[in-house]
């Protein structure tokens, strides 16, 4: 599904991603874990084309999409949630799926109170927030839901673009306990039937949810395996993940 190879992006001297190599299978969850400044969001930045690379490739479908913008990549089936939140407030749950079913359809953006009452938008919303969990909170403000719910709407705005590839950077970020073990278990009613890369520091959420992960350190991937070969890794241990994994 996702082929990418040398890819290189520096910041004056600070070189974010040194010449990665990773291969995601189709149906696969590969987790990029990673200390922080490891370069793991200008990983993703750069596979959901916000940020162009300096040197490398990456191939999605057997295609060269290296100098394609994020419009497109989206067009051609990529969905990425970001580790702030970028739901609309003063939008319920619904017309926030709702317009993301409206711009992956290519439709111009209208005025949304004609639009609440459109079939065709809000009809796939709906069913996308039944997915995630939301079904009942779909007439809600955003500005009125949890930090959590804004998470599983973000993820019900990927998911309404009807995405062959998540890019999923920290969605348990700024979670409680409870409100983590929801987003692991919505994560894992997705895994198989979406291709998933997951950017995460909770490593309870990675070894549940990854079939591989790859380890990120000084912009450069030092190890790509199974979780369970992973937490035998030496090298890992020593970089990140400390002597109590």
């Amino acid at each position: 599904m996702l082929e990418i190879r040398g890819l290189t992006k520096s910041f004056g001297a600070l070189r974010a991603t040194d010449a990665v190599d990773l291969d995601v299978q189709e149906g696969e969850t590969l987790a990029i874990i990673g200390p922080n400044g490891a370069g793991k969001t200008t990983l993703i930045s750069q596979l959901a084309g916000n940020l162009r690379p300096d040197a490398g490739t990456i191939r999605f479908a057997g295609e060269d999409i290296t100098r394609l913008p994020a419009p497109k990549r989206s067009r051609k089936g990529f969905a990425r949630s970001f580790q702030i939140t970028s739901v609309y407030p003063d939008f319920t749950a619904l017309e926030n799926v709702a317009l993301a079913v409206q711009a992956h359809a290519g439709h111009s953006f209208r005025f949304w109170r004609p639009t609440r009452g459109d079939a065709a938008l809000t009809g796939p919303a709906r069913r996308v927030l039944e997915e995630v969990g939301l079904g009942a909170r779909s007439d809600v403000l955003a500005v009125n839901m949890s930090h959590g719910e804004h998470r599983q709407l973000e993820v019900a705005m990927a998911l309404a673009t009807r995405p062959r590839l998540l890019l999923l950077d920290e969605p348990m970020a700024g979670m409680g306990i409870e409100e983590s073990q929801l987003m692991i278990s919505l994560l894992a009613s997705l895994k198989g039937g979406h291709t998933i890369v997951l950017v995460e520091h909770d490593m309870d959420a990675v070894f549940r949810l990854a079939d591989r992960i790859a380890v990120l350190v000084y912009g450069r991937v030092i190890a790509t395996d199974s979780p369970e070969k992973i937490k035998m890794n030496e090298e890992v241990r020593k970089a990140y993940l400390g002597e109590e994994a």
